[in-house]
């Protein structure tokens, strides 16, 4: 098991054997800021995660969360050792990357938001393996917001988003645009229709994915520009959820065509907007200031080509 050695002691003299997993776990609590959330993304339990945050702040004799019913909160000395850990943990993920990059193989952790990860990332690590057998991915699905936290935090290497987005400091290329499909129940009213425009979908309730979700936002500006203002009915955190409703007659909505291109259900059509058609643009997001393996300009170039 990897540990830190602290040079100096921080309470009574005491020098703590700081562990790198312990300090993984800190950072995320931190960033989720609560204790469920945060033992879900590391997959193990919460009492487990409890302990070990317990551990740590005996280890450096000093609180380093604030305890509230439904969140925590960094203490001052919490925020400082933030700071500390995210440079540690930086620096022996770094200092692997160059060593595992010069030794001929490599590891990538790629990020992807919700509505592009299951659809584009299965066939393209796929071909991606079979030209580089060498590389892992490891994926994590995400939504924007912290996608761009993570990326700018150096805790994965590459996403997969789409635009537009902040995301300051970092490196923005886009890749591909894709048509936004309007989704109809197979018997729907609509679905007999020659041409659809955007203006016909007036007074139609929406089902649109929740607000953690670009994809929403996209939908609702492209709607405003066509001077239509969406009936939401329902919000849900999936698009197969969204597929699910519309086929149940909940409502219509926009999916992604890569979303299309996985469903064979017949009871659900899918129409393109005549007109001005709703696009979105997918894009990689990556830091500029850290290390860039080799494998992770291989996933880059790979991601170009694809």
């Amino acid at each position: 098991m990897l540990a830190m050695h602290a040079a100096h002691g921080i309470a009574g003299g005491v020098k703590p054997d700081l562990d790198l997993h312990l300090l993984e776990q800190f950072v995320t609590l931190a960033r989720t800021q609560n204790f469920t959330r945060a033992a879900t993304e590391l997959n193990i339990s919460q009492p487990a995660l409890s302990r070990a945050i317990q551990r740590l702040e005996e280890q450096l004799g000093q609180p380093l969360f604030e305890r509230k019913p439904r969140e925590v909160a960094l203490t001052d000395f919490g925020q400082l050792f933030l700071e500390r850990a995210k440079e540690i943990l930086r620096l022996v993920e770094e200092t692997f990357s160059e060593l595992t990059d010069a030794s001929g193989r490599g590891r990538v952790r790629l990020g992807a938001i919700p509505t592009i990860a299951p659809y584009l990332l299965p066939s393209l690590l796929s071909s991606f393996s079979r030209n580089y057998p060498q590389v892992s991915v490891v994926v994590q699905e995400d939504t924007t917001d912290n996608l761009t936290k993570r990326c700018s935090h150096g805790e994965i290497d590459l996403a997969i988003v789409a635009l537009p987005l902040v995301a300051k400091y970092l490196e923005v290329e886009p890749l591909f645009e894709e048509e936004l499909l309007l989704v109809l129940a197979a018997d729907h009213p609509l679905a007999a229709a020659n041409q659809l425009a955007m203006a016909d979908l007036d007074g139609y309730p929406f089902i649109l994915l929740n607000e953690a979700h670009c994809l929403s936002d996209h939908i609702a500006s492209f709607c405003q520009r066509q001077s239509l203002q969406p009936v939401t009915i329902e919000r849900t955190s999936q698009l197969v959820t969204v597929q699910e409703l519309v086929a149940l007659h909940h409502g219509i909505s926009l999916i992604p065509a890569m979303a299309r291109k996985l469903d064979l259900s017949d009871r659900r059509v899918y129409r393109s907007i005549h007109g001005e058609k709703p696009l979105r643009t997918v894009a990689m997001m990556w830091n500029p200031y850290r290390f860039q393996s080799q494998a992770m300009k291989a996933l880059m170039e790979h991601l170009r080509r694809n």
